[in-house]
């Protein structure tokens, strides 16, 4: 029967389709998705640019990339809160954070954290991925992810060797930068950090502003570019508020997916592969609520064993930061007070006209890539400046304007966890970051928070106060390192780059293989920042899309030429 005339017998609902209730037809897709964030989108995307290709897509959320479309860009401030599109998670008491439970926010929805995100375009350092190489992720190395970043990228500034136009994904400079973001450039070069106009250039290392997944001065998610202009495709199947509870297996294969939609359970069926991209700390979770992980923390929670996998969940990493707010007076800066309200209300209906002007934001505008010690080789500090106080994750508002800057370690020593609380996948996961556990990724941090310090003390802030530490939301009376220590655990929190855990590699012990193949069974692949061997030197989203573009290379070139079901060998 016809893929039309299949679904025909669906139920199809405002997201798309959804399987029929057992007894009524059901429908076997040569992929089936699972996660419709940033990785998801482009999985489904481009393996349906061949039509004889059948691909469900399934994410637990809904299409609030659509609502985010419709909001000016500077509704992505609030959305950090627990909400319809973002799960909201936290974390197990960290030790090194003074016992504090963290803040996990993860898009949920079309897009994912793509939907929700600071928009900043970044890649890390190619040091990173050449060091991804060196530890066994063979085909990995900079020269081999660089072709991917390019077609994945259409950047306004125009092609160049490292930079692509043509693809998916708009990257361009704010159509509104804000007056302090380029002061804060202007005080970081007077504090001897040079000039960087493109951190995705030939060096990291500098100040400047950020590029955007912007277009047109709106949010420009992975959903938006990948996923909009595929969505007529007739062998494209969008489920959307289906829960996926566990893959189903035969023997050692990966054949299917059961999911959770309106109280029942159901089942879609893969006939080559099952794609798992449901975040570093959502993709682990179901792979042991499918019986592959630790096999005795699977038999603690009554889980059939498929295959013992004892790193799943293992080697989180994630960007610790700390946040620095000053008091400034003065109402251009984002804030509370009745004249900032005024200025808001042009503000909108400046965005309703033209796109332009502060709601074309992404708060975080500006940022610096540092090396804390002279001797290092490569930057291992990220500052973001963003054009007014954040604090709690945007979460505790406070009267009056200001400015903040987030220092943040770039390459964490510290190792967490992601685990099972239950057999249950509403259950959220069991979240130990293990912050701060490692020593050196406290002393980067206080470098950086005295660097902030610095360059909010150079002339260009004069004018404004801005180098006054009196003016300090909490730490005004914090000098000593060992003071500006408790104040970092007091207060440090993620800056939502969690990945690692279902970590690549070619020993035995990792989770999955160079080309994204589960190790222990068939028929499944993991792609998205779980797969990370270390993570990278900056923001996530863009690597996170390179990683599904290379990935569709590696699930084409190994697609049998006949559309049988094929009984690959197990993954060593």
């Amino acid at each position: 029967m016809p893929l039309a005339a299949q679904l025909a017998t669906m139920q199809v609902g405002e997201a798309g389709a959804h399987e029929a209730p057992p007894g009524e037809t059901t429908v076997d897709f040569d992929y089936v998705v699972i996660g419709g964030g940033s990785a998801g989108c482009v999985l489904a995307a481009r393996l349906s640019e061949d039509p004889a290709v059948r691909v469900a897509l399934l994410e637990a959320g809904g299409r609030n990339d659509g609502l985010m479309n419709i909001l000016p860009t500077g509704a992505a401030l609030h959305v950090v809160r627990a909400n319809a599109c973002n799960w909201g998670f936290v974390t197990v008491p960290q030790p090194g954070l003074d016992g504090r439970s963290g803040y996990q926010p993860r898009g949920k929805g079309l897009g994912g954290s793509s939907a929700i995100n600071a928009m900043v375009y970044l890649r890390g350092q190619r040091e990173d991925y050449d060091g991804w190489a060196a530890l066994g992720a063979a085909g990995w190395g900079w020269d081999h992810v660089l072709p991917y970043f390019k077609r994945a990228e259409h950047n306004e500034r125009g092609a160049s060797a490292l930079h692509g136009t043509g693809g998916p994904l708009n990257v361009a400079d704010l159509r509104s930068p804000h007056p302090f973001a380029r002061l804060f450039v202007e005080a970081a070069q007077q504090a001897g950090i040079p000039r960087n106009d493109d951190f995705a250039g030939a060096t990291q290392e500098g100040a400047g502003l950020y590029q955007v997944t912007q277009k047109n001065g709106e949010r420009w998610s992975v959903a938006r570019a990948y996923l909009e202009p595929a969505r007529g495709r007739p062998n494209l199947v969008v489920l959307t508020g289906v829960l996926a509870s566990r893959i189903v297996f035969e023997g050692r294969r990966a054949v299917g997916v059961r999911y959770r939609h309106d109280g029942a359970e159901r089942q879609v069926r893969a006939r080559r592969e099952v794609l798992l991209a449901a975040g570093a700390l959502q993709s682990p979770q179901l792979l042991m609520l499918s019986g592959v992980g630790p096999a005795r923390h699977l038999h603690q929670h009554g889980i059939a064993l498929v295959a013992d996998a004892p790193d799943v969940g293992q080697h989180l990493q994630d960007h610790l930061d700390i946040v620095i707010n000053r008091r400034v007076d003065n109402t251009d800066l984002l804030g509370f007070s009745l004249a900032g309200g005024v200025k808001l209300l042009r503000a909108i209906g400046r965005w309703r006209r033209e796109r332009r002007g502060v709601l074309t934001s992404n708060f975080a505008e500006a940022g610096a890539f540092v090396r804390t010690e002279p001797q290092l080789a490569r930057p291992d500090l990220q500052l973001h400046f963003v054009i007014g106080m954040v604090d709690n994750h945007n979460r505790t508002y406070h009267w009056g304007h200001g400015m903040s800057c987030h220092a943040c370690a770039l390459r964490p020593q510290s190792r967490g966890s992601v685990t099972l609380a239950d057999a249950d996948a509403r259950t959220p996961p069991v979240i130990d970051p293990r912050f701060l556990s490692h020593p050196d990724d406290l002393e980067v941090m206080v470098r950086g928070f005295k660097l902030v310090r610095s360059i909010f003390a150079q002339p260009a802030f004069a004018p404004f106060d801005g180098g006054n530490p009196r003016r300090e939301l909490y730490d005004a009376a914090v000098r000593s390192d060992d003071e500006i220590r408790a104040a970092i655990r007091a207060r440090a929190d993620t800056i939502y780059h969690p990945a690692g855990t279902c970590r690549m590699g070619s020993d035995p012990q990792s989770v999955v293989d160079p080309e994204l193949r589960v190790r222990g069974v068939a028929g499944l692949r993991v792609v998205d920042a779980s797969v990370m061997p270390t993570l990278v030197s900056g923001n996530t989203n863009a690597p996170v899309v390179m990683i599904a573009e290379k990935a569709v290379d590696l699930i084409r070139a190994a697609r049998p030429a006949s559309t049988d079901v094929v009984r690959e060998s197990v993954a060593a």
